[in-house]
């Protein structure tokens, strides 16, 4: 039997990217996948691919700053799946162009935190009476090695070269808001942790960096995790990843 097999997950900003990878991934692993999507040519189109390779998923519209779609998509499971075990908030936007903070528009973060942040709040708090009542619900929340103030901060720290106080900071956030649900959550089944995919060729970083395919895996472990597993962490595929 497959690992996810009777098991329904929801990825957000699934149409391509990683979120599309991990969507893929997790119907290859069994489970039935609702591939969520602000543009609905475009999530039709992405499930439909996924679709030809015999793979069950399905195209839920929801643009997780519009609290609206976010409600509708939840209504939307209820009726048509009666349960959700998985949820992936990927959906994430970075408008920036490495330009140093001093110089950073304001606009720019209010519309990287609309999304990144509290449209990941939004979704979470909108599915979790579903995930709660699923046996094991798993809430993955994809951040980034550059949300991390240990490996950011510093002339030697690895990743200080990089100037995107927006995308970088929202990200830092998730990391804390990932803490605050599975704190929450810690007498229940559901795991609440946070995912690094590294440098992945993505529309976000300009089609640099590996495949999208080997930095969803992390994400995939996540979603998946046995009873044992972690919570309230942020990992990458080589361990955890700190603060």
């Amino acid at each position: 039997m497959s690992e996810a097999a009777g098991k329904v997950a929801l990825v957000t900003g699934a149409n391509k990217g990683i979120g599309f990878e991990i969507a893929r991934g997790l119907a290859r692993a069994g489970a039935t996948v609702l591939l969520g999507a602000r543009d609905g040519r475009a999530g039709t189109d992405a499930a439909a691919l996924l679709g030809g390779e015999g793979l069950d998923v399905r195209f839920v519209p929801i643009d997780v700053t519009d609290r609206a779609t976010v409600q509708a998509a939840a209504d939307l499971i209820v009726r048509d799946e009666g349960r959700l075990d998985i949820l992936v908030n990927n959906a994430a936007v970075s408008p920036e162009h490495g330009v140093p903070p001093s110089a950073a528009d304001p606009d720019l973060l209010r519309l990287t935190y609309e999304t990144n942040v509290f449209g990941l709040v939004a979704v979470t708090q909108a599915m979790l009476p579903l995930l709660r009542a699923a046996p094991a619900g798993r809430i993955v929340n994809m951040s980034t090695g550059l949300a991390s103030l240990k490996l950011t901060s510093g002339r030697d720290a690895p990743f200080s070269f990089s100037r995107l106080l927006a995308y970088n900071s929202s990200k830092t956030a998730v990391n804390a808001v990932t803490v605050q649900f599975a704190n929450e959550l810690l007498d229940t089944p559901v795991k609440v942790n946070a995912a690094n995919p590294g440098l992945c060729a993505t529309d976000l970083s300009s089609g640099k960096g590996r495949p999208p395919s080997e930095g969803a895996a992390v994400a995939i472990g996540l979603a998946l995790l046995g009873e044992d597993g972690p919570t309230g962490g942020l990992f990458s595929d080589t361990g955890q990843v700190p603060w």
